[in-house]
């Protein structure tokens, strides 16, 4: 599969995503203004390289995803919601929930991709109404969270983080919860991890990945902060 290097000087510029390498990354370069982001979450493509290497996007396939009306609550995860254990809001922190997914240890990767570049891109298209936040609460200490990008009908998932138990699996049920509600049709999870599975993630091959964003230019985007 051939390696693409992007063109800084065209954010809109990003090779075929069928034609790209689904095992590794799919190209690199570029920046990661909120123009390169927008378009590149439009094709399917997202950042994900460690700190002090190139920019890499990945376009992976199979691509792994969760369909809002086969998200799995556990057993053990019932009684949190039954009793309000912990209280959700939405884009009222984004900038910091960005900030503790940047803190996160993850075994294996050295330092983190949530670079201050990818927060101040990720912080403009947040202020343009289409990167979210979610907010988990015990009592008023932030405890958890999750952040990604809305287009169309479709939640692009990025990252998130705990500070107590299932704080982040709550955080996520809520979320697919609001989406399903509103005619979400898909949920983005990236690369599959055993968290999103047992929550009802599945992988589909990037083909019907690419058919689903084709979609979402003729769908309504939910622009502005979520309340």
């Amino acid at each position: 599969m051939p390696f693409y290097r992007l063109d800084p000087r065209f954010p809109e510029l990003f090779p075929d995503p069928l034609r790209s390498n689904g095992d590794g990354p799919a190209c690199f370069g570029g920046d990661l203004s909120p123009e390169r982001l927008f378009n590149a979450y439009r094709l399917g493509f997202f950042p994900w390289f460690a700190e002090g290497e190139p920019i890499l996007w990945w376009h992976p396939d199979p691509r792994f995803v969760l369909f809002p009306d086969e998200l799995k609550v556990s057993k053990s995860m019932r009684p949190y919601f039954n009793q309000q254990k912990y209280r959700v809001t939405y884009d009222e922190r984004f900038r910091e929930v960005m900030e503790e997914c940047r803190r996160v240890y993850r075994p294996l990767q050295r330092g983190s991709w949530i670079t201050d570049d990818l927060i101040a891109g990720y912080v403009s298209l947040h202020e343009m109404g289409i990167a979210h936040s979610v907010e988990v609460y015990e009592g008023d200490e932030l405890i958890g969270g999750l952040y990604g990008l809305a287009l169309g009908k479709i939640f692009f998932g990025e990252s998130m983080y705990f500070k107590r138990p299932n704080a982040s699996k709550f955080g996520f049920i809520s979320l697919v919860r609001r989406l399903h509600e509103r005619g979400y049709r898909l949920i983005d999870c990236q690369q599959e991890t055993d968290h999103l599975r047992s929550l009802g993630g599945r992988p589909i091959p990037r083909a019907e990945f690419v058919d689903h964003l084709a979609e979402i230019d003729a769908e309504e985007t939910e622009r502005g902060k979520w309340g």
